[in-house]
Formats: structure tokens, sequence, C-alpha cells
């Protein structure tokens, strides 16, 4: 990474991408994917596969992420490994060249998948150095760009990555909710099959606040047992109970959940008072801890991997985790209503509530992502187990 010294200095031969920092950093690599340039949050993820994932969740949402793992697009992408289609992360930023796929569920390459995504990438980074700046400083707005003769104005990409107002206090998930009711009939993928059709016929009934979702986690709660309607993050409480719901589920999503909070906490509030059970991940746990009384906090760096540990507090069994968060829920200063069940062996935040005399809980990782791989499903089958 170049210093703040270098900002008028023309680009290094051969390169086509550049990440501008907000303090005024500069690296610069090759551009690959679509050509442009776009603001975010830089942040960085530890897991050695899932690429495709990361790039299609939307809780990357206005997020650039660096892969710490070297070599990416090995596996190239397919259709089956889309986590939704609505927009994730903007960009990416890697090592090494993408790899060359060498799976045999390919269907294109990495590259020309973010091409037609309109995603930006940026290879020949040094990675580590990048990482370890997120760790002492913070996770950085930056801005990602790609052009193909080599020419940026850097002191305008400077300009816009400075200007942008950075995550704290944004409502993303209005941005990738979906707009629209949906009955979900998707079930578990089986190698050669794909995925399982439901009909959801003599199904507990579960009714899932889409604020960003991953679609394998409404596959995760029809393997549970459920059927499953989606809704956007919006919906009111009147119309959530208008769907006879035996339990809600809250869904992940990006963004600072006090903004999102203040339209879904007092549908959340309501579901409570109603004796509803809930069910909530990510923003979703975290909205829940904010309907219960409890506080969020902006983090340092964010918890971003496929192998975080974390300690469930009622028997000491560690859960191998996915984790994709820039805020959590204060821990120092729970409410006496919530019970903090599971906590990050990394650096003790919280990782997970249960609120008192209800039948309602979150956790802050990804269970359906499956790094365990099964360490987690337990929860979904809590929670359908807890509905009438």
């Amino acid at each position: 990474m170049a210093d703040a010294a270098s900002l008028h200095a023309p680009p290094p031969a051969g390169a086509t991408g550049v990440l501008v920092l907000a303090d005024g950093h500069v690296a610069w690599g090759k551009g690959f994917g679509a050509e442009g340039s776009a603001v975010g949050e830089v942040c960085f993820n530890t897991a050695m596969t899932g690429y495709e994932e990361v790039m299609t969740d939307p809780s990357y949402a206005g997020q650039i992420v660096t892969f710490t793992f070297p070599h990416i697009g090995n596996v190239g992408v397919n259709e089956e490994d889309v986590e939704s289609h609505v927009d994730g992360a903007v960009g990416c930023v890697v090592r090494e060249d993408l790899t060359a796929p060498s799976n045999f569920r390919s269907t294109g390459t990495f590259g020309e998948w973010m091409a037609a995504k309109g995603k930006i990438g940026l290879s020949g980074v040094d990675t580590r150095a990048l990482t370890r700046r997120i760790r002492l400083s913070g996770a950085p707005n930056a801005v990602i760009a790609h052009s193909k003769d080599g020419k940026f104005d850097i002191p305008a990409l400077l300009k816009q990555a400075r200007e942008w107002p950075g995550l704290e206090g944004m409502d993303l998930a209005k941005v990738v909710s979906r707009t629209a009711r949906e009955e979900w009939n998707g079930g578990p993928w089986t190698l050669g099959q794909g995925y399982a059709q439901t009909d959801g016929a003599k199904k507990p009934h579960v009714v899932a606040l889409d604020f960003g979702a991953k679609d394998n986690i409404f596959r995760n709660l029809v393997k549970a047992g459920a059927h499953v309607t989606v809704v956007p993050g919006n919906t009111s409480l009147d119309e959530v109970m208008a769907l006879s719901p035996a339990g809600v589920f809250l869904s992940n999503g990006p963004g600072d959940p006090a903004a999102t909070g203040e339209y879904a906490v007092p549908v959340i509030q309501g579901l409570l008072e109603r004796d509803v059970p809930v069910f909530g991940i990510c923003l979703g746990h975290q909205m829940l801890g904010l309907a219960a009384g409890a506080k969020t906090t902006k983090m340092h760096q964010g918890h971003r991997g496929a192998n975080h540990p974390v300690k469930r507090l009622e028997d000491g069994v560690v859960e191998i985790t996915s984790m994709n968060h820039g805020f959590a829920i204060d821990n120092t200063a729970l409410p006496d209503n919530v019970e903090e069940t599971h906590v990050s062996l990394f650096d003790g935040s919280n990782c997970g509530i249960a609120i008192k005399g209800k039948k309602a809980f979150g956790v802050q990782y990804h269970p359906e992502a499956s790094p365990g791989p099964q360490d987690s499903f337990y929860l979904f089958q809590k929670f359908v187990e807890n509905l009438s």
C-alpha cells in the first residue's frame, strides 16, 4: 500500500485498479469484474471458501470485502450457490490474480460473474497489510475503482471516500429487502438433485421478516419442519399477525440495527407482547435485543469469517460458526429481562440472547452457513419445536 505522499503520483506500470482509503492511503493493483468506481466500508473476511456466497450475502451491502485467503476463483461460480439476487458487496480485494475454476459444479469464472453483476474487483494487493490496517485503525471508508486504461482521478476518488457518511446510522435493510410477500418452497440441496421442493402442508407457519436475508436460512427452516412465508422488512405488526404465524423469524441484513430498528423494533415489541415465538439472526438478533431494551454498538473491525468459535454458556459447548457483522449487542449493560446465551471466544462479545419468560431468542452468527458443519442446526430445530 502506498502512503499519502503518493496521491498525485502516477500509477505503477500495468495498474488497472485502485483502492483509495478515506485516510489518504492508496493501494494499486489489477482491476477485474466491472469497470467504474464504488464507495463503501472496507472489511476483511477470513474464510477459505465461499467467496460467491459472501459476495451475494445482502449483509455485505455497502461494503468492500478483503479476502484474506489468497486464492480466490478456484471453484468458479454457479447459480446454486447464490445466497440472494439483491445487491450485496459492492466489490472485493484479493491478493493473487483470480484462480481458474477447477470444480465440476462451476458454470463460469468469478471475474466474468463479477462483471455481469456490476461488482468491482482488485487483485495484486497486499491483503495482509490491508487487514492489519483495519485491525489497528478500524474499518475505513474507501472507493474501489477499475479502468482498463489505468487512468484515475485519485483526488476525486479520495473526496468521494471522505464524503461517504459510513454505515453508522444507515438503514440499508430497506435497499435489500423483498418488496412483496413470497411463499417459500425451497428445501435442502442434494448433489445431482438440486434444492428440494416442499408444499408446506400441515407444517407450523413461520413468517420471516426479510431485512436482507440469505436464502439458505429459509431452506434450513424448511428442513427443521416449518412452512415459511417471507415478507418485506417494513411489514407492519397487523400485517404480520393477519398471516396467523406460529412464529416469526427476523433475518440478517446490512447497516445499523438502530436505524432499521426505527420501524422494526416496535413490530418486534408487539410480537413479544403477544407471546409469539421469535428467532433472530445477525441484524434480526440485534433488533430483538433493542426491542427488549438492550443497546447496540459499532464494532472496531467487526467479525467476518467461517471459523469463529462461540461458547454456548448453558453447557460450555463450543460451536464453530460463520459470522458477518460490524455491529453487536452491548453485553456490558444487558437489561434484566435479557439472558446472554452465547459469547465469542475471540473477544467475549455477545453472540446470543434469550428473552426471559418468552419463546424468543437470537444469535449473532449464521447457523445456516454450516461451517461446523452442523454445529448450529439445533437452533432451527429449537425454534420450530417451540411452535404450536
